[in-house]
């Protein structure tokens, strides 16, 4: 799915997950793992159509983070093996 979104929003990508994965590799000063660095920007990554009540956007949180988990934990496999090199 990564290859089929247009060159500019796959760099955008590359450079947040990129950033992320870095902040996440030094967690052990930092504190933030890949669980709370996605905790932290799920929810302003995507978020339904329609407003809905409390309970739907929780659930929905939950699956962006969980999803923005993965992206960072794998953020070398999905984006490019060498990810560090984008700084």
């Amino acid at each position: 799915l990564v290859n089929q979104l247009p060159e500019a929003n796959l760099i955008l990508l590359r450079h947040l997950f990129g950033v992320l994965h870095h902040i996440e590799q030094n967690s052990g000063v930092n504190q933030m793992n890949a669980f709370n660095l996605a905790l932290c920007i799920a929810p302003n990554m995507l978020w339904l159509p329609s407003p809905t009540g409390p309970e739907e956007e929780t659930r929905s949180t939950k699956k962006v983070a969980l999803l923005v988990q993965f992206l960072i934990e794998n953020s070398g496999e999905i984006f490019g093996g060498d990810i560090a090199s984008l700084f």
